[in-house]
């Protein structure tokens, strides 16, 4: 069997946990930051997990993370 490749955009954004979970930045925070409020901007600082619904499309686009 060939190797499969992994999809490069998304081993860019996506980094595995321990617990195998798939943690992602937040979006809506690169611009037009005037009018979005001082505590938005500050919750789209954390980093959020990909949900479970997304899992099975996840593991077939990076398959070695």
């Amino acid at each position: 069997m060939p190797k499969v490749k992994t999809s490069r955009a998304a081993a860019k954004r996506f980094k595995k946990t321990g617990t195998g979970q798939l943690k992602r930045m937040k979006a809506y925070k690169s611009h037009i930051l005037t009018k979005k409020s001082t505590k938005r901007k500050r919750n789209l600082r954390k980093a959020a997990m990909t949900d479970n619904t997304n899992a099975k499309v996840m593991k077939k686009i990076l398959p070695y993370l």
